[in-house]
C-alpha cells in the first residue's frame, strides 16, 4: 500500500469508531468517502495534501458535540472552529505517523481549517466538496425539518461560498422536484 493509501486507511479507522451509523455503518465514513468521490470528479490529480483534507473534513466531529456551545450564531460559530482544529490535528497525527513533512502537515491543516477560502484553490476544492456532499446527501431532509425561509437563506450562503465548477456540478445533480424549487427560488 502506498503512503496515501495506508495514510488515508488510518482515517478511515478513525471514521470507523463515530457511534452514529447509518445502515451499520459509521456515519462519518460514509460522509468521509462522499467527500472523496466528490474530490476525484472536481479533481482526480489532487494533491496527497487535499485528498487527506477532504477525507478528514469530519475527523472524530462526534468528539466535540454541538450541544457543548450555546444553542446562538456564535456558539455555532465557535463550535465549527473548534472542530476545524480537532479534525486538523487528528489528520496530522495521522500524516505525522506516515512521514509527511512539516510543510505537507501545514499545508494539510489550513485547508481543513478552510484558511484562505476563494484564495487558495485547494481550499476552495474542499469547501466545493463539502457544499455538494451537502446538497446531494442532506439538502431534502435539512429542507424538511426547517421554515422555507431558512433554507432558502442556507442555500444562498451554500451557493456563494461554491466555486462556478460546483455550481455547474450541483445543477446537473439528479434531485427531486422540490430540491429544485427550493434551489431555484434560492438562486432567483
Amino acid at each position: 500500500m502506498s503512503r496515501i493509501q495506508q495514510t488515508l486507511a488510518a482515517i478511515d479507522a478513525l471514521h470507523a469508531q463515530d457511534p452514529e451509523t447509518v445502515e451499520g455503518k459509521a456515519k462519518e465514513l460514509i460522509y468521509a468517502e462522499n467527500m472523496s468521490a466528490w474530490l476525484e470528479k472536481l479533481n482526480a490529480d489532487a494533491s496527497d495534501e487535499l485528498n487527506i483534507a477532504v477525507r478528514s473534513q469530519h475527523l472524530c466531529r462526534w468528539e466535540i458535540p454541538r450541544s457543548e456551545f450555546p444553542m446562538d450564531r456564535p456558539g455555532y460559530l465557535k463550535w465549527r472552529t473548534e472542530l476545524g482544529k480537532l479534525h486538523a490535528r487528528k489528520a496530522v497525527e495521522i500524516m505525522q505517523t506516515q512521514g509527511y513533512s512539516k510543510e505537507s502537515c501545514q499545508q494539510t491543516e489550513s485547508i481543513i481549517r478552510k484558511l484562505g477560502i476563494k484564495r487558495n484553490t485547494e481550499t476552495q476544492t474542499l469547501e466545493d466538496c463539502a457544499c455538494l456532499v451537502f446538497i446531494e446527501t442532506d439538502f431534502l431532509n435539512f429542507a424538511e425539518k426547517h421554515p422555507e425561509e431558512k433554507v432558502i437563506r442556507i442555500v444562498q450562503k451554500t451557493w456563494a461560498k461554491m466555486s462556478e465548477q460546483a455550481h455547474q456540478e450541483a445543477l446537473a445533480l439528479d434531485l427531486p422536484a422540490e430540491a429544485l424549487s427550493l434551489i431555484q427560488k434560492a438562486l432567483a
